[in-house]
């Protein structure tokens, strides 16, 4: 039986265009828990590069960012002891393009904690491609209840 990823474990009908399992048109990175690290790897296609061989900024901040914020989403289950992720959102984040990241390669995203405090998590990630980094990303996602919007519509 295949493993399901966080999104698909938690969040089966999200919506969201980096990680919505059921958006068509969107991404659908998919994150996995392997140790103490959460992982995904992520083939782009052609449409969705910035010029010839190289990927779009704008892809590699939306994967980076889902990817985070579903890291921090499990680490805070983990240290709140739920049994399910709580509903988190991106309070910032900050990218560092390292080198242009091709589009025709298959990448790999980590993400570690970085901190915990109450209902906030601070995560690092990196995009890598044949274990080689092309871009970081240093991020704040905060569990939110039921009077934000954004509170389980993911």
């Amino acid at each position: 039986m295949k493993k399901k990823s966080l999104q698909e474990t938690y969040a089966p009908k999200g919506i969201c265009f980096g990680c919505g399992c059921l958006n068509d048109n969107g991404l659908k990175i998919k994150s996995f828990v392997n140790n103490n690290t959460v992982v995904c790897t992520w083939l782009p296609q052609k449409y969705h590069e910035a010029f010839p061989g190289v990927l779009n900024g704008g892809i590699i901040g939306s994967i980076l960012d889902c990817h985070s914020n579903w890291a921090a989403a499990f680490y805070l289950m983990k240290s709140q002891n739920l049994k399910t992720t709580p509903c988190t959102v991106t309070a910032d984040y900050s990218i560092k393009l390292k080198k242009p990241t091709p589009s025709d390669r298959l990448l790999t995203l980590s993400a570690e904690l970085v901190s915990i405090k109450n209902n906030v998590a601070k995560i690092n990630a990196h995009l890598l491609v044949d274990d080689i980094l092309f871009a970081s990303c240093l991020g704040t996602f905060v569990a939110v209840d039921s009077s934000h919007p954004a509170y389980h519509r993911w």
